[in-house]
């Protein structure tokens, strides 16, 4: 599962690179109970942003899903070194 740090930066990062710019209630919401996998943690982006991940773009789903994967196998990197 990502730290509040990390979900704010992964958050960042989607808003810059990809315009998933999610309101500020969102973001507390999401920081404060990160999805604890890649899959809900995309899907919970999406319905922030207010769409509905079953039938959003596919290839915008990927993209998103790619950051989110990235973010989450860094984490359990750091994760594994620290150990």
């Amino acid at each position: 599962m990502l730290s509040a740090s990390e979900v704010h930066w992964l958050l960042h990062a989607l808003c810059v690179r990809l315009g998933f710019c999610l309101p500020p209630d969102a973001v507390d919401r999401i920081k404060g109970q990160p999805p604890a996998d890649v899959e809900g943690f995309t899907d919970a982006v999406f319905s922030a942003e207010g769409f509905d991940p079953t039938t959003a773009d596919r290839k915008l789903y990927r993209q998103v899903q790619a950051m989110v994967a990235k973010a989450f196998q860094e984490s359990e990197e750091r994760a594994s070194s620290k150990s």
